[in-house]
């Protein structure tokens, strides 16, 4: 069981939660998710949470290898409208941003969000560890190498999975170092890893679990999945995504975060069904 203090509210994680993806930008890879107006996101945030999803992530950055990077003045004006009316309509539900700007990160605290998702591990911004630690919340930390645009070209390793828990373990000192208390693990699959690589990490998940943190999962309709099943996109995903989030919550995963909560809300039923049995 893990418990995150989320600036004065608990999130208790006893079994495997949802966390459900809202892009507010019109070029994330997966079409169907992209709410570019505040009324759609926010039917799209009730609709994940009666579907079982506990966080809502909201980003307003693509972070694909061919996307461009945006601005912190971008994902501000994409995201807090958003933020503020989600946190308005569902004051139950726990708002995590997606950005790895601590302007950004401390601009969401203040529409209402409660933990901050950073794909970068503090890499791209010197201030974000300082930052969450004096908002007192929840700090996700992802490995990547490089940035989206640059990631792939870094997939050499000697030992991937010696050299992602060296990660975790000298990135999460330095955030707790900065006064970050509550840290949740995520190694990142897909970015600055090859297909191999991808499946690889999800089979040894269960290494991850000697740093005594939860493990947060993404890898809903990713390309490493529909390329595997000589699927062209996203769209054909969903089958390959619900079979490999089952093998990611046997190895260990304490959040699946996802563009499909119904289905993903199913493995976790069945999981946890299978897991008393």
């Amino acid at each position: 069981m893990y418990t995150l203090n989320c600036n004065g509210r608990l999130l208790v994680i006893e079994k495997p939660i949802i966390m459900g993806i809202i892009n507010t930008t019109p070029d994330s890879f997966f079409k169907d998710s992209r709410q570019t107006n505040v009324s759609d996101a926010v039917e799209q945030a009730q609709k994940m949470v009666a579907e079982g999803a506990i966080i809502l992530d909201i980003g307003g950055q693509s972070t694909h290898p061919k996307s461009a990077m945006q601005t912190a003045a971008t994902e501000i004006e994409r995201i807090i409208p958003v933020i503020t009316q989600i946190r308005k309509t569902l004051p139950e539900v726990f708002i995590s941003v997606d950005t790895f700007y601590a302007s950004v990160a401390k601009a969401a605290f203040e529409a209402g969000a409660d933990m901050v998702n950073d794909i970068s591990g503090g890499h791209l911004d010197a201030e974000m560890f300082k930052t969450v630690a004096g908002l007192h919340v929840p700090y996700i930390c992802m490995h990547m190498r490089g940035t989206p645009q640059t990631m792939q070209q870094y997939t050499a390793y000697e030992n991937i999975c010696i050299e992602l828990v060296d990660y975790f373990i000298q990135t999460t000192a330095l955030a707790r170092a900065s006064g970050i208390t509550d840290i949740i693990i995520d190694p990142g699959i897909g970015f600055s890893k090859n297909i191999q690589q991808n499946f690889l990490l999800i089979k040894n998940l269960s290494v991850l679990k000697m740093l005594q943190m939860p493990i947060l999962l993404g890898i809903s309709r990713k390309s490493f999945l529909y390329k595997s099943i000589q699927k062209e996109n996203a769209d054909a995903a969903l089958n390959a995504t619900t079979a490999m989030h089952m093998a990611g919550l046997l190895n260990g995963a304490a959040i699946l975060r996802v563009h499909d909560v119904a289905a993903a809300q199913e493995c976790i039923t069945l999981y946890n069904a299978y897991m008393v049995s």
